[in-house]
């Protein structure tokens, strides 16, 4: 080999490796096929998903629809349950939690089967399941597999999967379209004539499949329980081969010797949400029409639209680090990363591609005019998902839209903000069964079908703050986005919130404080000193919190909206009463229920208690020290471990601390290779699994949310009364971290900030107003600010915290 030769190899190599490591925060990579669901490449358009496995003998591609529900519409009510509400709080009140929990259990629960205990498939309840399989069997199985590579590019959302065989290389592409909306496959085959497959779909239960021209079809009606038939579902599949020919045999389609195929698939169901009473349009009549309309367009012209419409979302924001790189993770797998993080070794890119995951979910599991994501966002391999797949409202719904505001996603709040307004009307109807009140409440659970009455159990299932906690998303939205409009169209909800509220609250003999009864601090339980371990209780410190913050809401918008000062007036002498937080004698944390009660379990996943660290903002270590550092010392008692989103809501609370040392720890934990597989443990196995869905265990995708919620956290913060903005409040001291850079990452009051930093400190930042509102910032030492004429802006000054009235659609320089 010549000098000039080996030259031009090195150059090769080392372009390789670089163009290898800048994807490392955009790629997953596998180096095999999936075995399970989670190695799997996940893409999604918020209505139709699909997971692709890559396999190169039998391939297989998991195809999700977020209507696919079975059960229906219900009367979970038990309509004469208030009549029990006075004794069942006389009891919780003399401090018989004992009889109180077992009235509860016989007269305060769901009616009839519930959520069937988490498994309501063939119960009213329903669950989330999988739509169907698309099935592809190779012919040609027999030569050497050499180059096997599998891919999912976040930045376009396609998956690749690329093997040679023989000395052919074959390549497949799974995408999902949101503008054609078709889940589209394209197989090709490097020498012409070399493509031999059959292609079916797969469905075990409620289904017809066949076979006929260039297509595939599935066509079935689910379960709705007690008998009934629910919704009805449709599936189309069009088969565009290049070259070769192709026959129907029995209900699949062969291909032999074609170059290539492009296979468009379309799903539906009937399910017309959110006016979910009433039957949408025929399944079948609708996948024809989209599947029709797909195929009269290129592959390219498909890939544009998709690519496009995905961008419009996922350019909106971006995290890279930029300080010690590492050159020896660009070949390494997704699994192979994790394993070398878990061993404490450094990967500068691995926390950014997490965060790029997290919100590449968002955008595949949410869209405006859909459902809300749910337990797995849209992606199930079964029938029975766990826990039905449905939306859990004691965090995990709402985990799941942590990311949305402070990652410019704010349009994909909107399908949980139309969710959180059609449980208004059914919650009313609870709330007078059961509490005889005239606002509305959901309670631990709820369903496409509305479901808002306690859960079967009143272990876990008198939750009463699931629809108030909903409400805290509305407000959420209305601070990073600020106007009159907003404000206007969410007010109704928070004001029927706030009435449920003020109506259940009784007065504590005790202590004379307000305190809702009868409820429970979500699935943990407490010992009392006669020894009774139980949940149900009154004031747990969860509510309370929640309460302050609907109503010190309610209260706000009302003022803003000048509306209804009678009601705010009132709500304000509510506030002063209620249970405030307090601080364990015990412990010396923040005390979880009314009562001093010992823990059960001290180390419980949930950490309710610290809700008014986050999501709320009433505990901070500027204007409540103590209790923060009460907040701390519950922290370090719960420890670092429990579930995968447990663990992402740790993160949450020790940036909200300020320290980002620990946060990185529990992040590190957070990311802790989990096994794949079914029949995985519930008490073993957190963390995140091969293709970086969060393991609960088993897969639940808030964890995902969560983590990448605290990733924006840890560099960003905009809570607190006066919504102070606060560049790097909770960045950790390892190197990796030291230098980066964030574009469009907002802040609440309507401001959009782009920033980098290096040697863990500020080197400039652009703030742009999109509201024209008054800015406070913390200004970073030693820099100063300028306004979009290039002059030093005007400020007020207190400490290091200065406001200043922006202009609308303005730009700041902080430098």
């Amino acid at each position: 080999m010549n000098v000039r030769t080996a030259l031009i190899l090195c150059l090769a190599y080392l372009i390789n490796q670089v163009n290898a490591l800048a994807q490392t925060d955009q790629l997953l990579k596998f180096k095999a096929p999936a075995k399970h669901f989670t190695e799997s490449s996940p893409v999604g358009n918020g209505r139709l998903g699909a997971m692709d496995f890559g396999g190169v003998n039998k391939g297989r591609i998991v195809l999700n629809e977020i209507s696919m529900w079975s059960g229906g519409v219900e009367d979970p009510n038990r309509p004469g349950a208030y009549k029990y509400l006075p004794q069942i709080q006389q009891l919780l009140a003399a401090g018989r939690n004992r009889e109180a929990q077992d009235m509860l259990q016989q007269q305060f629960t769901s009616a009839g089967k519930g959520s069937g205990q988490g498994n309501g498939a063939n119960e009213k309840y329903g669950s989330y399941q999988v739509f169907a399989d698309l099935l592809i069997d190779w012919k040609d199985t027999t030569g050497n597999l050499e180059s096997y590579s599998r891919s999912l590019d976040l930045k376009t959302a396609m998956a690749t999967t690329t093997w040679t065989r023989s000395g052919v290389k074959y390549t497949q592409e799974v995408m999902t379209s949101a503008p054609d909306q078709v889940v589209a496959v394209r197989i090709q085959a490097s020498k012409p004539g070399l493509l031999n497959l059959s292609i079916g779909l797969s469905r075990a239960a409620n289904a017809t499949i066949a076979a006929g021209g260039n297509a595939l079809s599935v066509d079935g009606q689910l379960p709705a329980g007690d008998g009934d038939q629910g919704i009805r579902f449709s599936g189309r599949v069009r088969i565009l081969p290049v070259g070769g020919q192709m026959k129907a045999a029995g209900n699949r389609q062969v291909i032999t010797g074609a170059t290539g195929v492009v296979i468009l698939i379309t799903m539906a169901t009937d399910l017309n949400w959110p006016q979910v009473a009433l039957r949408g349009a025929d399944p079948a009549v609708t996948t024809d029409r989209q599947v029709n309309a797909a195929a009269g367009k290129s592959w390219e012209r498909l890939v544009a639209a998709q690519r496009a419409d995905h961008q419009s979302y996922y350019n909106r924001c971006s995290l890279q680090f930029t300080g010690v790189q590492h050159n020896d993770i660009g070949q390494l797998s997704t699994s192979e990363r994790l394993e070398r993080y878990a061993m404490g070794k450094p990967d500068v890119t691995l926390p950014a591609l997490y965060f790029n995951f997290g919100r590449y979910l968002l955008i595949s599991s949410s869209r405006p005019g859909g459902l809300p994501a749910n337990l797995q966002g849209l992606w199930a391999d079964s029938y029975q998902t766990p826990w039905n797949g449905d939306y859990h409202l004691n965090i995990n719904l709402q985990m799941n839209y942590w990311p949305a505001e402070a990652t410019n996603l704010g349009a994909l709040h909107q399908p949980l903000i139309t969710f959180t307004k059609q449980l208004v009307e059914p919650g009313r109807q609870t709330a007078r069964a059961y509490y005889n009140s005239s606002g509305w409440v959901a309670h631990m659970m709820s369903n496409p079908w509305k479901f808002t009455a306690p859960g079967e159990h009143a272990s876990w299932g008198s939750t009463l703050s699931g629809g108030a906690w909903l409400c805290e998303h509305l407000w959420q939205h209305y601070l990073y986005n600020p106007n009159q409009k907003t404000l206007a169209d969410i007010y109704p909800v928070l004001k029927g919130a706030a009435r449920f509220y003020a109506d259940i609250l009784i007065t504590d003999p005790k202590t004379g404080w307000l305190v809702t009864a009868p409820s429970n601090s979500p699935e943990n339980a407490y010992r009392t000193e006669e020894g009774f371990s139980g949940q149900t209780t009154m004031g747990p410190t969860m509510d309370m919190q929640i309460g302050r913050e609907l109503l010190g809401n309610t209260i706000a918008a009302a003022n803003a909206l000048k509306t209804d000062r009678a009601f705010a007036d009132s709500l304000q002498r509510i506030l002063g009463k209620l249970a405030p937080n307090q601080i364990s004698k015990k412990t010396g944390g923040i005390q979880e229920w009314l009562r001093d009660y010992d823990e059960a379990e001290p180390q419980h996943r949930h950490v309710s208690h610290l809700y008014g660290l986050h999501p709320f903002d009433e505990i901070t270590p500027q204007a409540t020290p103590v209790l923060a550092a009460a907040a701390r010392n519950t922290l370090l008692r719960r420890g670092d471990g429990g579930t995968g989103w447990s663990r992402a809501w740790k993160i949450n609370f020790w940036a909200r601390l300020g320290d980002g040392d620990h946060a990185l720890q529990v992040f590190r934990a957070l990311l802790a290779p989990a096994a794949s597989g079914s029949g995985i443990s519930m008490r073993h196995g957190a963390g995140t699994y091969a293709n970086l869905f969060c393991a609960h265990p088993p897969f639940q995708i808030d964890g995902n949310f969560g983590g990448t919620a605290a990733i924006a956290e840890m560099l960003l913060q905009s809570h607190g009364k006066d919504n102070v903005i606060r560049l790097l409040p909770a960045l950790p001291r390892a190197a990796e971290w030291a230098a980066g850079t964030v574009r469009g990452m907002r802040a609440a009051g309507g401001f959009e900030l782009n920033f980098n930093w290096r040697s863990s400190r500020i080197e400039s930042a652009t703030l742009i107003s999109l509201a024209g509102t008054t800015c406070r910032l913390e200004m970073p030492e030693g820099k100063q600010l300028y306004g979009p004429n290039g002059k030093p802006v005007a400020v007020n000054r207190s400490g290091n915290i200065v406001s200043f009235q922006t202009l609308k659609g303005a730009r700041y320089q902080l430098r």
